[in-house]
């Protein structure tokens, strides 16, 4: 039965992303592939065995997690004593990933946190991760968050970090309302 009204038009929805879409289903797999595997080589080497396993990647993984953040407080500290910023992280964001990555039960995340603390694996990954993040911000369109980092990472010729806003007067524009002053 109809009563004569138009039928709403919704706009369509924006598709879903790939990652959006097998995140979920991959977090899933992992947490079964890890209980698995956890369960095999309880069966094997005894439940105490495991159980202790599991304790000391969760001491490593805070030892990991708290030498990185030291060291990068201390990278920080002194760059800000020479005046300056600090140049790179110099894989303390990876190291303390990885530490994470120990610290959490289980023999798969175990083995990646530790693969994250070979350094010559967190140079590449570091420079992979620069060079994404660069190409993503070249292609980002006019009015969206990468074109906010873009336009927040312009510098003087001297190095100096220029902090503003960016008002573009286009021909034609009417001139609106007065604002009231910022400060006072």
């Amino acid at each position: 039965m109809t009563t004569g009204a138009p039928t709403p038009t919704y706009p369509a929805r924006p598709r879903r992303s790939r990652l959006r879409t097998f995140l979920p289903l991959g977090v899933a797999a992992w947490l079964v592939l890890e209980i698995w595997l956890l369960t095999v080589v309880a069966d094997a080497v005894g439940g105490l065995t495991v159980f202790l396993l599991l304790l000391a990647g969760l001491v490593l993984g805070s030892v990991v997690i708290k030498r990185a953040g030291r060291r990068a407080f201390q990278s920080l500290n002194e760059a800000l004593q020479r005046g300056g910023t600090p140049t790179s992280g110099g894989g303390n964001g990876l190291m303390m990933l990885g530490g994470l990555l120990i610290m959490l039960p289980g023999l798969i995340s175990d083995a990646a946190g530790l693969v994250l603390l070979i350094p010559p694996v967190q140079k590449a990954l570091s420079r992979h991760a620069e060079r994404t993040f660069e190409r993503k911000l070249r292609e980002a369109t006019p009015g969206s968050l990468g074109d906010a980092f873009q336009q927040a990472r312009m510098h003087r010729p001297d190095g100096k970090v220029v902090q503003g806003e960016v008002i573009r007067d286009e021909p034609g524009d009417t001139p609106q309302d007065p604002r009231p002053p910022l400060a006072r």
